[in-house]
């Protein structure tokens, strides 16, 4: 008698006894009536070839299970070539206790002599049977072991996708970084790790050089598997898609990892002078958020801004249509005309159309092209220039990590101080509640808006897609992106509390405080939305006043923690310098 103690709640009330008899039940021999057989050993297969599956009219009398089961399966592949009625029916039978002596040989004479045809008519259900007799009936080790992993891993994945279809996820549509359970997995098994596992290309990899020992097994087999690793609804595309996620998070990956998967794109010639650069911007914002964002970046050293406005705007257009450093160009329906493309809905996707087509002709002014928002500026203790210098030659692209405006205490003041994400590498996972005891867990990073900062790309390298947060080639992430130090992205997100309640509608819906059908509980989504129902104003300004409002206390626990950046940040005095206007007036 076995000592190994049983569940109290056991999924198969009888144990493995009653899992055995419930697999036995079903596996009486199939009868033949008098006259009935299977083909001989022998038989031709060449000539069966050249013939259909048809189905007889009923017969009268009863049947034996032999011509039931044929008959069934005949009904099912009408139509299609006889080698596969054959190949179902030696199946049916291969699946009982006993059946005639030849069976399991003529079986595999068919997939010797055949395979091909069988493989190219064939429908995936049939190849997984096939291989799962394989299995039990192969005569060579690798037949028999190859057939049974295959076998075993396809039944696993119709049980848990058909499990997973209740979660509500298509197939093809990966779950969030963000929604991990915490949860052990069964049977003390350590989870696998998304950014250094490899036990799916070992899973894979060792059945195609086990099938490939065996000429019988192999065209099957590898058949099989490459459809496995080509599916994108599979679980091998969604931790593929999973792994690119996490190791393009900032917040995953301590800020200096970049995607393993991609493409490296090639980097001609640098030029050994210091390099100039620009940024590129498509904006509906007012003149006085535009003339801050150009002159500000014209007085740090910006060799040129390419602006593109998302609605006519007569004002921002009659200050700098003439300016020799500005590229402006009006986005109405002539523009998007001569694009040859209707005009993209998101405004994602026309922020990115744009920064494309800028970095298209942008070597025609500067060697970098960074691309930002309008409430963006670069931060940098250093001339930009400088800094650019330092990113290794054979590097295509330079990101810049985001830091946070602090909200002034007045509507229309600038910001003094910025904070820096708690996910930076060398911070401590405790540090986002200590410094927002209240919000920390729910706010990552500490941060309301993107962690993952923004990129400049080398202007001249071709068709490269210059992204909101990143630079693509042919769909692919570039890998080779430096990442610069000492420089920010200063983000205004929240500058003053009438800036985030006057945004807090759009950011809920389309932006980034939008709620997903799959997004984690914890999440700025989540919070605002209670905060904004259950308790109103209050609970909003609570929140507001500790995770974003400038504030003695809010930068001495930023400062212990080292994420407090105060720059020299001044745009009203560079539009002043650059434009002669004074935005107080």
């Amino acid at each position: 008698m076995s000592s190994q103690k049983s569940s109290p709640n056991p999924a198969y009330p009888n144990g493995m006894a009653g899992i055995l008899d419930q697999m036995n039940d079903r596996r009486a021999p199939l009868g033949f009536a008098e006259g009935e057989s299977l083909p001989s050993l022998d038989c031709d297969l060449a000539a069966l070839a050249k013939t259909r599956v048809t189905v007889t009219e009923d017969d009268t009398g009863p049947l034996s299970d032999h011509a039931r089961k044929s008959r069934e399966i005949a009904r099912e592949l009408d139509g299609q070539n006889a080698l596969l009625h054959l190949n179902g029916l030696l199946i049916a039978h291969l699946r009982k206790r006993s059946q005639p002596p030849h069976t399991a040989a003529l079986f595999l004479r068919l997939w010797t002599e055949h395979s091909e045809l069988l493989l190219a008519e064939m429908d995936l259900r049939w190849k997984v049977s096939s291989l799962t007799t394989f299995g039990d009936h192969g005569t060579s080790s690798a037949q028999r072991s190859t057939g049974l992993a295959l076998s075993t891993l396809f039944g696993a994945m119709k049980l848990y996708e058909s499990e997973r279809l209740y979660s509500g996820r298509e197939a093809d549509r990966p779950f969030r970084l963000d929604s991990r359970a915490a949860g052990p997995l069964p049977l003390e098994m350590n989870a696998f790790s998304l950014q250094d596992g490899g036990l799916d290309a070992n899973l894979i990899g060792r059945l195609w050089d086990e099938a490939e020992t065996d000429p019988v097994i192999k065209p099957l087999a590898q058949d099989l598997l490459q459809r496995l690793i080509d599916d994108p609804r599979t679980v091998f595309h969604r931790l593929h898609r999973l792994r690119a996620r996490k190791l393009r998070r900032p917040d995953e990956t301590n800020g200096d990892t970049e995607p393993d998967h991609g493409i490296t794109l090639p980097v001609g010639p640098v030029p050994a002078k210091t390099p100039t650069w620009g940024v590129v911007c498509t904006t509906n914002a007012p003149l006085a958020e535009v003339a801050r964002f150009v002159a500000h970046h014209l007085e740090i050293g910006a060799r040129h801004v390419y602006l593109y406005l998302d609605a006519p705007d007569p004002d921002v257009s009659a200050l700098l249509k003439d300016y020799p450093k500005v590229t402006l160009t009006l986005c109405d329906t002539a523009y998007w005309k001569r694009m040859g493309k209707n005009r993209p809905e998101a405004h994602q996707l026309r922020q990115t159309f744009n920064a494309t087509q800028a970095l298209k002709r942008a070597h025609e002014h500067v060697h970098w092209l960074g691309h930002i928002d309008v409430d963006e500026f670069i931060l940098s203790a250093r001339k930009l220039s400088t800094v650019l210098k330092t990113v290794p030659d054979d590097m295509a692209g330079a990101r810049l990590y985001p830091a946070e405006a602090l909200a002034a205490p007045k509507a229309g003041d600038m910001p003094r101080h910025f904070k820096l994400r708690t996910t930076a590498d060398g911070v401590p996972t405790s540090a986002v509640t200590d410094i927002y005891p209240t919000f920390g867990s729910y706010v990552r990073g500490g941060f309301l808006s993107h962690l993952a900062g923004k990129v400049f790309a080398r202007t001249g390298l071709g068709n490269v897609r210059l992204a909101i947060h990143r630079l693509r080639l042919k769909g692919e992430d570039v890998l080779n992106t430096a990442t610069l130090e000492d420089a920010y992205v200063g983000h205004l997100h929240a500058p003053d509390w009438d800036s985030f309640i006057e945004k807090l509608d759009f950011r809920q819906t389309q932006g980034s405080y939008r709620v997903k059908s799959d997004d984690a509980l914890k999440n700025i989504g989540h919070l605002l939305r209670y905060l904004r129902d259950e308790e109103g104003e209050e609970g909003l300004r609570l929140f507001f006043s500790e995770v974003c409002e400038d504030s003695p206390d809010l930068r001495a626990r930023l400062k212990k923690h080292g994420l407090l950046l105060s720059p020299k940040f001044d745009p009203d005095a560079a539009v002043a310098k650059v434009f002669g206007l004074y935005m107080s007036e």
